[in-house]
């Protein structure tokens, strides 16, 4: 496994100029990787279908919820929800895979031997994943609170806000995990961990607002718990600003120890 720390270019290692944008270099990686992802029939399915049929399976269970006192409502439970479905299914868990693959078939040790920075290929690779996922968000947002008769976001910049840390924090964790995954196959059981503590834990199958405070106050502490709350706030309108500065704390700790992760365990050549 190279140690070289991302961020160097290969040209720069060898002493020779760059001849090209690192616009340039991100497009045509991320071009390169679209192409890809379309042609993978499967991790369509999964980007694009499942975040909103598992929206619309969970109504039936959220409708016999007891919201009563939460201040949510059956809408402002669906939505962040399916939200939150896009970040999971829709990145994280094709990212990973794309990752693992891309580095088995060493795609990712012939781009280090470029002029792309090692940055520059680890977010060229996310980069139609991001874009695709924020495009769903989107869509959900306007079509869904037509559908769910919530409207707009009240508090835009709160949504906004959980959007960006959440898909840091899941985009930083694709990366870091495909470290542990020896074949794209692999990367399907990786991915589970973080998958089902967020689903379960972290307010998108049961709003963390229904719960006891005390075990709510525990499971705020999870990596997608602070950017799932700062999305539901988007409607909700939001904790207090305390609360919410210590949500915006944490959501940006785990974004950074993400990061911080990928500096660290990401690995360019085949597990062996």
């Amino acid at each position: 496994m190279s140690t070289n720390t991302i961020g160097a270019t290969a040209a720069e290692r060898a002493g020779a100029p760059a001849v090209t944008s690192a616009t340039a270099r991100l497009t045509a990686l991320g071009r390169a990787e679209l192409t890809l992802l379309c042609r993978n029939k499967t991790a369509l399915f999964m980007s694009l279908v499942i975040p909103v049929a598992l929206a619309f399976a969970m109504k039936q269970a959220v409708s016999g919820m007891d919201l009563r006192g939460s201040g949510l409502s059956v809408g402002t439970v669906l939505l962040p929800a399916a939200l939150g479905y896009v970040l999971l299914f829709g990145v994280y868990s094709n990212l990973t895979g794309s990752y693992v693959a891309r580095r088995e078939e060493l795609v990712l040790k012939r781009l280090r031997t470029g002029e792309p920075r090692d940055l520059e290929i680890v977010a060229g690779t996310a980069l139609p994943s991001v874009l695709m996922g924020l495009a769903q968000c989107v869509l959900l947002v306007v079509l869904g609170g037509v559908v769910l008769d919530l409207g707009l976001p009240t508090a835009p910049h709160l949504l906004i806000t959980g959007l960006v840390i959440g898909m840091l924090t899941v985009v930083g964790f694709a990366a870091a995990s495909s470290a542990l995954a020896k074949s794209a196959e692999a990367s399907q059981l990786v991915v589970l961990p973080l998958m089902m503590m967020s689903l379960m834990g972290s307010g998108m199958v049961v709003p963390l607002e229904v719960l006891p405070d005390r075990v709510a106050g525990v499971l705020q502490l999870l990596p997608m718990s602070p950017a799932m709350e700062l999305i539901r706030a988007g409607w909700t309108g939001g904790p207090d600003p305390a609360a919410t500065v210590k949500l915006l704390i944490s959501g940006l700790v785990w974004a950074g120890l993400a990061v911080f992760a990928v500096h660290r365990w990401f690995r360019w050549e085949p597990r062996r």
